[in-house]
């Protein structure tokens, strides 16, 4: 099966998929859900849907068991906008990615915040050894001139 058609189905599974969630899916349970990618095996009999939700814990899982109460629907409605012989399993899956990406983007913020700590303390620093403790060439030459 060539890679284009698998993506193609992918990305027609992701558009069902958020349009039923919008329209058909009623459940109380369901929070503001926004599906950001499908995988899906090269013999298009699984599909993984990677969601993500927007709240806190409770509303994730509650999320997470309405997903799970509209697989059969859902798969079903796939399956008859794919208009494939075989309608692939459905598996939803939190996506990580938006966490992930908070996480980073503090330990970035923290590492820049070190950085500048460290640049002030060298600037008022002093050197241990005298005011310039290293070798320089010209210096080093003049006073073997001089000897």
């Amino acid at each position: 099966m060539s890679q284009a058609r698998v993506r193609r189905v992918a990305d027609r599974i992701k558009e069902t998929v958020a349009l039923l969630l919008d329209t058909r899916v009623k459940d109380p349970r369901l929070g503001f859900v926004t599906i950001t990618e499908v995988r899906i095996t090269g013999d298009l009999r699984e599909a993984t849907v990677f969601y993500t939700v927007l709240g806190d814990d409770d509303k994730r899982d509650s999320t997470k068991a309405a997903l799970e109460s509209a697989k059969g629907m859902l798969r079903s409605e796939v399956g008859k906008a794919l208009g494939i012989r075989h309608t692939p399993s459905l598996q939803f899956l939190l996506d990580g990615i938006p966490e992930n990406a908070i996480h980073i983007s503090e330990v970035l913020r923290t590492a820049q915040e070190r950085d500048q700590e460290l640049q002030n303390i060298a600037k008022a620093g002093k050197y241990a050894a005298g005011e310039d403790p290293y070798r320089h060439k010209e210096r080093d030459e003049s006073n073997q001139a001089s000897s």
